[in-house]
């Protein structure tokens, strides 16, 4: 398995990490959970090192999947989760809430889920306006001091968010959309991770499992499927947007790839400090995930395809009007 370090930090994970989120939240129904143990188990068996959770997601069950599968191997892993979120009585998403107390309470019950005495990555997963980033990073400071948390990371935040925290407590990773029908991150967040020395750990590298050509106008998605609120993913949006995977499935023929391959090597081929996060709750998609580390794109094919796709304009926005409020502060 080829190995990759998150910017300056010394975290060194494997080049593909695993997203855990869609096997127990936001793509339907719940996977089955000794079925989702075992596909995280076989994906260490493969070389993966990097798993990625959230409190937010179930809420709370994906920590606790990721922990009991990754409990046997916990020396061997690199798990990422977030804070940011806060909970009614009933247990339900309410809002954001990074108060530095709150903060604390989320690590030391992430810790118990995560069946682990220190979380590895611990991302600020939407930024909070209601509380400075001085004071977030201040917090997980204090927790990197008391050895509850090794790394600091920051999730679609914008550039000067960025800065500010990372003048408090060194910034390790940021995590944000990223691929060829999302290249926003280009302008202004790839050049400053790059110059202060943070990674870059894309979520939805394969756009939500549309740029692997499986999914149509026609697509119905399941109940509890967050692609039925998202602008993107209407059926005319995804009629709108199939150039990108008429463009993505051509060039993938020549090189006798698979579209996911191609764009998950496209993302790879951007920047060494960069790890994209595919998810996925299927053993033969996990196994062609990690073939996209073993296609090689030469300098013209990576312009062509990269020039190709810039020609392109994605319809319909990433997230709802109140989603997008949250992201790039």
């Amino acid at each position: 398995m080829q190995k990759r370090k998150l910017g300056n930090s010394n975290l060194e994970v494997s080049a593909l990490g695993l997203g855990c989120m869609g096997m127990s939240h936001g793509f339907g129904p719940p996977a089955d959970k000794r079925e989702m143990v075992s596909l995280i188990r076989t994906a260490v068996d493969r070389g993966v090192t990097f798993f990625d959770t959230a409190e937010v997601y179930g809420p709370f069950t994906n920590e606790e999947l990721v922990g009991e599968a990754l409990s046997p191997v916990r020396g061997q892993v690199v798990i990422a989760t977030k804070f940011g979120f806060g909970f009614d009585s009933d247990g339900k998403q309410s809002g954001l809430n990074s108060r530095p107390e709150h903060i604390k309470q989320v690590a030391e019950a992430s810790l118990k889920r995560l069946k682990t005495d220190t979380i590895d990555l611990f991302y600020q997963h939407r930024v909070d306006p209601e509380v400075p980033i001085e004071d977030v990073a201040g917090a997980v400071k204090e927790l990197i001091q008391q050895g509850k948390v090794r790394h600091f990371g920051l999730s679609e935040a914008g550039v000067k968010t960025i800065r500010r925290a990372h003048a408090v407590q060194p910034v390790t990773a940021l995590q944000s959309e990223y691929s060829l029908w999302w290249r926003e991150p280009e302008q202004e967040i790839l050049p400053t991770l790059e110059e202060l020395g943070i990674g870059f750990v894309p979520f939805s590298p394969l756009g939500k499992g549309f740029l692997t050509g499986k999914l149509s106008d026609a697509t119905q998605f399941e109940k509890g499927d967050i692609r039925n609120v998202l602008p993107r993913f209407t059926p005319e949006a995804r009629q709108a947007n199939q150039a990108f995977v008429d463009l993505i499935g051509r060039v993938a023929a020549q090189k006798q790839v698979t579209p996911a391959q191609l764009a998950l090597a496209w993302v790879l081929a951007q920047k060494p400090w960069i790890v994209p996060i595919p998810g996925t709750t299927k053993l033969h998609r996990l196994d062609e995930n990690l073939g996209a580390l073993q296609v090689t794109l030469t300098p013209d094919e990576l312009r062509e395809l990269t020039d190709a796709a810039s020609k392109l304009r994605a319809q319909g926005e990433r997230y709802p009007e109140a989603m997008q409020k949250m992201i790039n502060r």
